[in-house]
Parts: structure tokens; sequence; C-alpha cells
């Protein structure tokens, strides 16, 4: 079967979906795993307008960055499985995302050794939602703590939580204990970006030479003339 028809039946799904949930669909990133196919089909769904692309053997996915890169420069590269410490740095310089940081001493490698002349590396916190010993991810009273860590660190982007429900549970009932998450803590600001905060929906606590310049809602902060002065620039 031609890439093209999967691509816009999941497409044309992505946009039902959105639209009962009264959201733009364009504001929706489809991830697509690659794992284990060869760089030719990326290659032809990029050719499709299909970006983002998901992998989690570094060893085969920095062969496959290596080989597209030259022809596909716009192409996001997101490592969503577990991460061990001795692969961290192709990974830091590799990638463009990665979602499965369960402990900090990861997300400490990947800062050290992403280069300060890429964008900073956009990360996801794993939340480990029902404490299964099998599964990584911090545990659900930890991960504010874990949060305002990563936070942080230079070279990283906290973009949000990650959680993998299990198989045979109804997974709204797990999204839904991230959302809670999020609601009770607040994301700390270290960088001129505050953008990343938005989607999260938390308050925010800015920081300035180490005190706090302002704290609550994003659009809130963002209106402070403190802010505006030593962030925003206007």
């Amino acid at each position: 079967m031609p890439l093209n028809q999967p691509l816009e039946a999941v497409r044309r799904r992505i946009a039902f979906a959105a639209r009962n949930a009264h959201r733009d669909p364009q504001t929706i990133t489809l991830l697509a795993v690659s794992k284990t196919f060869p760089a030719q089909n990326v290659a032809q769904l990029a050719a499709l307008g299909q970006i983002a692309f998901g992998e989690n053997y570094v060893q085969e996915a920095v062969d496959k960055i290596t080989a597209l890169r030259p022809d596909w420069p716009e192409l996001q590269w997101h490592f969503i499985g577990p991460l061990q410490s001795n692969k961290t740095r192709d990974v830091a310089t590799q990638f463009d995302w990665v979602h499965s940081i369960d402990r900090l001493k990861l997300a400490q490698r990947l800062s050290a050794q992403r280069s300060p002349g890429l964008p900073p590396l956009q990360v996801c916190i794993q939340v480990n939602v029902d404490g299964e010993a099998t599964k990584s991810g911090v545990a659900p009273e930890d991960a504010g703590a874990m949060a305002a860590a990563v936070a942080a660190l230079p070279n990283l982007r906290l973009r949000g939580l990650m959680c993998i429900p299990p198989a045979d549970d109804e997974p709204t009932l797990h999204f839904a204990l991230l959302r809670e998450i999020a609601r009770d803590h607040s994301v700390v600001v270290v960088e001129h970006d505050m953008s990343f905060v938005r989607d999260l929906g938390v308050k925010v606590t800015v920081l300035h030479e180490g005190a706090v310049l302002a704290e609550g809602a994003l659009d809130e902060v963002s209106a402070d003339p403190r802010v505006i002065e030593v962030y925003l620039g206007r």
C-alpha cells in the first residue's frame, strides 16, 4: 500500500477528533514512529509533508538521521523510548526531542552534552502513573520536584509530562492524572522564552538574579512590566 493512503487516513482521524474537542487540527503534531523502518520510508513520508519522527534505537536512529539530514534538514527527531546513560551523547547532539526523562541524572547528562550552538533540547518527563515496577518514570508525587529541577537546567526546555497507560485500562483516566499534576504545580522559568509553558496550563514563577520577579498565569506574568523589561525586550 502506498504510504500516502494510511497517512491521509490518520490525518482525517486527527482532524475529526480535533473538531470534536473544539481544537484546531493545525495545533496537533502527528508523530510518526519510524523505528525499524528504513530511511527510504521516512523520506517518502517527508515528501508527503510529515515532519516529526519517533525513534528509540539510538544507533539505528543516528544512522538514519545522518543519511536524511542533508536532504531533509527540517525533519524533527524525537527519542521516545527508555534511554541509557551511556547513550545520552548521541541523543543530545542528534535529536530535537526526548519524551522519556525518568530521572534527573539523565536530564543533567543531556543538558551537559547538548551544544549551546543548538536549539534547546525539548524534553518531557515520564510519569509512572500506575506504579508498575516494569515501567520507567517518576512517581506522580515526585513529578513536581522533578519538573522544577529539569526546568532549571541549561540547554533543555521542559515541554510537559508523558505517561504510558496500561494496555487494558482506560487511558483517559491516566491522562487526567497528568493534568491534575500540572494544575497542582508551578513551572519555574529560568530562560527568556516562556512560550513552552502555555500548553501546560500551570502557574509560572519567573526568576531574575536569584529572586522571584513575577508569579501567576503565563499571560499575567507576560504582561508584568518587570518581566517585559528584563526578559521580553519590549
